[in-house]
């Protein structure tokens, strides 16, 4: 049978850097596949856990818990029946509700063939400062819905963070497992832990903000003799806007920075080429985090979220002044 684990947490909490640190570590005798949703059609995790010692299969453009899962389950099907992995990871976008997918991942069809261990729940603690955030139905029910609280990004937190979470630990973590961490670095013997008694977890009241990509699972790509495009995305209170540009773009490393650190908005994920190589950039609020390689992508990709509209054109403008070629 293949283990999964639900991975989920709010935007920000730092899913993919869990993600991350758990392939590093993976059991080379063991195959791993990873399913992951964002809330965006470009496609930026999947550039960041590309080659990382695991099956991949991207699901964009918001939640994979509606339009009755098909995009889920697609992706899901095929996983198994193709690479048939010993450990499967799921990671919903950070604005997903995990009630239908969990509801479906415990459904008899499925249970000859998927053992589901604990819900691991990321939570930074200045998210629950944040009246924007504690107010968001699925920030609520995710918390609901864990089995395992992980405590991330500890090395941020303030002594009033420190505080607010004592304070929803002694209201809310009613005896679950807590546990505190920095970088997503998490012991693999979680992913082993067994699930906990299902909880209530009450009945999302979003719906799907778009249509599911026509390919149901893949991501953006470019068209034709196209350098660059652009692709929207709103729902559930946010809106993103993503670029992808072709492989022989070229960005100038200092500005491309300062742009993704100015920009006002919410969150700025990024997989960019640079003379030097690669470069991600992942930013949620004030908190930067760059990261380069000596290769370059295949394709550049970047992807902005905010709590409202923004000035896409005027941010894309900046972004294209960016290009060295």
């Amino acid at each position: 049978m293949t283990r999964v684990n639900l991975l989920t947490g709010f935007l920000g909490s730092g899913k993919t850097t869990t993600l991350l640190h758990l392939l590093a570590n993976k059991p080379e005798n063991e195959n791993w596949a990873v399913l992951v949703n964002e809330f965006g059609e470009i496609g930026i995790d999947g550039a960041l856990l590309a080659n990382r010692g695991a099956t991949l299969k991207e699901i964009p453009g918001g939640c994979m818990c509606c339009v009755n899962g098909l995009p889920m389950q697609v992706g899901l099907n095929m996983l198994l029946k193709q690479n048939k992995p010993d450990r499967l990871l799921i990671e919903p976008t950070g604005l997903g509700h995990p009630r239908q997918l969990l509801s479906m991942l415990s459904a008899e069809v499925y249970q000859p063939w998927l053992q589901l261990n604990a819900t691991i729940t990321l939570l930074d603690a200045r998210q629950l400062g944040d009246a924007r955030v504690v107010a968001n139905e699925n920030f609520r029910d995710q918390l609901v819905a864990a089995d395992i609280i992980v405590g991330n990004k500890s090395d941020r937190w303030h002594e009033s963070d420190r505080l607010a979470l004592q304070r929803w630990q002694e209201q809310f973590l009613q005896g679950r497992p807590f546990v505190t961490t920095q970088f997503g670095q998490i012991s693999l013997s979680l992913l082993d832990t067994p699930r906990g008694s299902p909880r209530p977890i009450p009945q999302p009241e979003h719906h799907h903000h778009a249509p599911a990509p026509a390919s149901g699972i893949a991501a953006l790509r470019l068209e034709g003799q196209s350098r660059w495009r652009r692709a929207l995305n709103e729902g559930q209170g946010y809106a993103a806007c993503g670029w992808i540009f072709d492989s022989e773009t070229v960005f100038d490393t200092i500005p491309l920075l300062e742009w993704a650190r100015l920009a006002p908005v919410d969150r700025v994920k990024g997989v960019l080429r640079i003379a030097d190589g690669t470069v991600s950039i992942n930013r949620q609020g004030e908190d930067l985090h760059i990261e380069t390689y000596a290769s370059a992508p295949v394709d550049s990709r970047v992807e902005m979220i905010h709590s409202q509209s923004s000035n896409w054109n005027e941010l894309q403008s900046a972004l294209l002044k960016c290009r060295l070629r």
